[in-house]
């Protein structure tokens, strides 16, 4: 046979084969009495273990260790760390908060892997020699470990019972503690001239694919009509993953990530129970006993379908969500371990630096491979002979393929560095003959690329790209830092659970542009404000649509990962887990401007730091700095859109920083305004007249609203209020205005600062006639944030007894 012909014989699949079944190793678990499922947790500095049980969530002490697998049984689980030196148990069965673990193993030397939990067993695989031991078993009696002589390439447990691929000749080995009679042995017999690829386990049933990529299995039927072993016909190359429970069997198919179950349990026409497996593609299964949990590729999340006996709440589990955050799809390995089959896509972020996940190259023999005799009992050394001949035949032919796969790789990395050489040199003509000048930014905008999970369709992993909705993120350049995007955290959904108390009413500090904010405290110790896209929140009566959460939640996390001021609040991290929107941000400790100057018990003189024109002055600075940057250094440019007192938040040292960027927008350098078929948005009071009239928005609309601001500030009133005569609400751009423009400044001060002192007097000047100029109705008279920032200067400057040089625009120049 020629090396061409061979080429095409041998196909290598590029698969992630995560073993998610009753009992086998995985990244997630199911305790089938409790109805306990578990998770290794993805996105953190420790892959640790999560579990949720009777609608609550329960924290597994060792939370500051990394795991590799886990796999469940009747009552308990286990998990294996991460260097496989030692082997951890749990029980499930009293509930309470949190759950200890036991070490059922620990060595210096020798590591496990591939571990399996059955009914009330455990049993791991040496890693290196192959041998599986077992520990634990039914009524105090320890379950039998198989011969040493055997080895094996992986293992799984069903009930009484556990089965294993032997490592050379690819047969099926099982044992157990049922007899002559057991089902290990009936299920042996069945597999005795298949070799096998892979192996799952149910209650009394064993599926698996075989060397050829068939679809196999065997077993026996709790009852005749079970349906359990009934494999779908054609089952070639069409399934990867599996997941058995007693009475029914799922497998992911290979073409979308789509999940297939048949049995009693699972009827393929039954559209009740097969509800939430259409149309949503998983990267792994999982089943307990009568129901399925599958990790889903949209965004790593844990959904689960089948009998709702399981859950706190009565109802048939046609959508719920098992709040754990994201999962690993497969373990942390080290990096340098995967082979050329490639790298999980986000697998740095899901790994959270330490390790990759590989993806693994799974081989098909599309011929006949001459099998071994029927495997017994190995008790001398002739059938080890025989193991090892039957290895060496092997090698033959791993070695044709290793030299033909090299050849094909070789000659794809020829083909590769010359398409980048070509599309190098290219780039290089073409920049020669542009002449133009490059953001100095050192980040390109793929930067964006693979940080954070978001959702896409069903069939493509949402944590493969930054956003393929968030289209305006692709134009964003300097400041798209990929360094700066890593200080921007992924959160679980129970993290920010946990941190706020539930979101109690005690820890509500306010409401943003959609939701409510919550102050809370990370696992860390990290005092952090969590705002949460929650509708009951909203100030107004009308629901808001998921949509305009969405939007919002975009533009924050879009914008704020990449913005960095010191006069601008930042975003720490985010959550995205199902309709779930959360955003969380370091604590503003001080609150906001607006409760420091509405707020009912600030009315005496005194009765707060803010109450000094230095101060107040101070704040105007600050935030208008931060305007400033987002207005002529952010690149490109950005309008917040909703400048507003609520807005400006004061940290521990009394710094005023911009916050809240959900209505914010892009603005191009070469656009002098942007005009929207949409209605304007913003805050009554604060919103641009010529942006709400004209529907014209530039950055002149952001200017209008720090105007407003300052008019609080001075005047101590809200930006819409009532007179005291009790008439009709007034604006204090209409109260203030004329009173400014006609040189009467000193009546319209706010009382609790009182008249400013000698050395004041200028400063409060400047400051009321800069914010007169900024509410003016036409957007071109008002001046630019770098006029502002300035003016603001120049009076601080005079309280703090330190002029400093300023060059000074025609606009400042008109108010000394």
């Amino acid at each position: 046979m020629t090396p061409l012909s061979l080429l095409f014989i041998f196909t290598v699949c590029f698969t992630i084969t995560t073993a998610n079944t009753f009992g086998t190793a995985s990244t997630t678990a199911i305790t089938s009495n409790t109805s306990t499922i578990c998770g290794i947790v993805a996105g953190k500095p420790h892959q640790y273990i999560q579990c949720y049980q009777n609608g609550k969530l329960i924290s597994i002490l060792l939370s500051n260790v990394s795991f590799q697998s886990i796999s469940g049984g009747r009552s308990f689980f286990c998990g294996l760390r991460s260097n496989g030196l030692s082997l951890h148990c749990w029980d499930t069965t009293t509930p309470t908060s949190f759950l200890k673990p036991k070490r059922l193993y620990h060595s210096e030397k020798v590591q496990l892997s591939d571990v399996a939990v059955g009914d009330d067993h455990v049993c791991a695989i040496e890693l290196h020699s192959g041998v599986v031991k077992c520990w634990r078993g039914y009524g105090g009696v320890e379950f039998p470990s198989p011969d040493e002589s055997f080895r094996f390439r992986s293992v799984t447990c069903g009930y009484g019972f556990c089965c294993g691929i032997l490592k050379v000749s690819y047969r099926v080995f099982c044992w157990g503690v049922n007899g002559e009679k057991g089902v290990e042995n009936l299920i042996q017999k069945q597999f005795e001239n298949v070799s096998m690829s892979t192996l799952v386990s149910g209650v009394s049933h064993v599926c698996g694919l075989t060397v050829n990529g068939v679809l196999v299995c065997k077993g026996k039927n709790k009852n005749n009509d079970s349906g359990k072993l009934n494999v779908p016909l054609n089952s070639g190359y069409v399934f990867s993953g599996l997941a058995l429970g007693e009475n029914f069997t799922c497998a992911i198919r290979i073409k979308n990530g789509f999940v297939q179950c048949w049995g009693d349990d699972f009827d393929i026409d039954d559209d009740v129970n097969n509800h939430v497996m259409k149309g949503v593609s998983f990267e792994s299964i999982v089943a307990g006993l009568d129901f399925v949990c599958g990790l889903t590729t949209r965004n790593l999340s844990l959904i689960c379908w089948g009998n709702p006996n399981w859950y706190s709440k009565p109802h048939l589990i046609s959508d719920v969500y098992v709040p754990l955050g994201t999962i690993l799809p497969s373990p942390c390995v080290v990096s340098d371990s995967c082979s050329s089959c490639g790298v999980y896509p986000n697998s740095d972020f899901l790994c959270h630096g330490f390790g990759t996940i590989c993806y693994q190259c799974q081989t098909e023999f599309p011929f006949a491979v001459q099998l071994p005799p029927p495997i017994s009992s190995p008790t001398n050394q002739s059938s080890i002979d025989d193991e090892e001949k039957h290895e060496k035949g092997l090698r033959g032919w791993k070695l044709i393929m290793f030299l033909i796969i090299g050849s094909v790789g070789a000659f794809a990395g020829l083909c590769t560095i010359i398409y980048f050489l070509m599309i190098g040199a290219r780039k290089l003509v073409k920049a020669k003959i542009d002449n133009s000048v490059q953001p100095t930014s050192s980040e390109s905008d793929d930067a964006y690329v693979g940080i954070a999970p978001m959702h896409n369709n069903g069939t493509t992993t949402i944590l493969r790209s930054f956003s393929s909705k968030r289209q305006s993120s692709s134009r964003l350049r300097s400041g798209s830092s990929s360094k700066q995007l890593d200080r921007t955290e992924s959160y679980a959904f129970w993290e920010l659970v946990s941190a706020s108390d539930n979101f109690s009413v005690e820890n509500k500090i306010g409401a943003g542009s959609f939701g409510c904010v919550y102050k809370g405290r990370l696992l860390d110790g990290r005092q952090v404000a969590i705002k949460r896209g929650d509708t009951t929140c909203a100030k107004n009566t009308k629901k808001k649509k998921f949509q305009e959460k969405e939007t919002s939640f975009d533009s924050e996390i879009t914008l704020l990962s990449r913005l960095h001021h010191k006069h601008l609040v930042r975003l720490i991290g985010f959550c995205e887990e199902n309709d779930e929107r959360l955003l969380v941000y370091e604590y503003m400790s001080n609150g906001s401007l607006h409760d420091h100057l509405h707020d009912k018990n600030n009315v005496e003189k005194n009765s707060s730091i803010m109450n000094s024109w230095k101060m107040r002055i101070k704040v105007a600075l600050d935030a208008a700095r931060g305007i400033e940057y987002i207005h002529n250094y952010a690149v490109p440019p950005i309008i917040h859109r909703d400048i507003k007192s609520s807005n400006i938040l004061l940290d521990s040292k009394w710094n005023a920083r911009v916050s809240d960027f959900g209505l914010s927008l892009i603005w191009q350098e070469t656009e002098l305004e942007l005009m929207s078929d949409r209605k304007a948005v913003g805050t009554v009071g604060y919103i641009d007249p010529e942006y709400y009239v004209l529907n014209v928005l530039t950055t002149k609309s952001d200017v209008y609203g720090l105007g407003v601001v300052m008019l609080e500030l001075l005047t101590g009133k809200r930006a819409v209020f009532k007179t005291e005569d009790g008439s009709s609400p007034i604006c204090v751009v209409e109260y203030a205005g004329p009173k400014i423009g006609s040189g009467e400044v000193w009546n319209l001060l706010d009382d609790r600062v009182g008249m400013p002192e000698v050395n004041e007097v200028e400063s409060v000047e400047i400051m009321a006639y800069t914010a007169m100029h900024c509410v003016n109705l036409e957007g071109r008279e008002r001046p630019n944030m770098v006029d502002i920032v300035a003016n603001l200067e120049r009076a601080l400057s005079f309280l703090e007894d330190s002029p400093a040089s300023f060059s000074m625009s025609s606009f400042s120049a008109t108010l000394t």
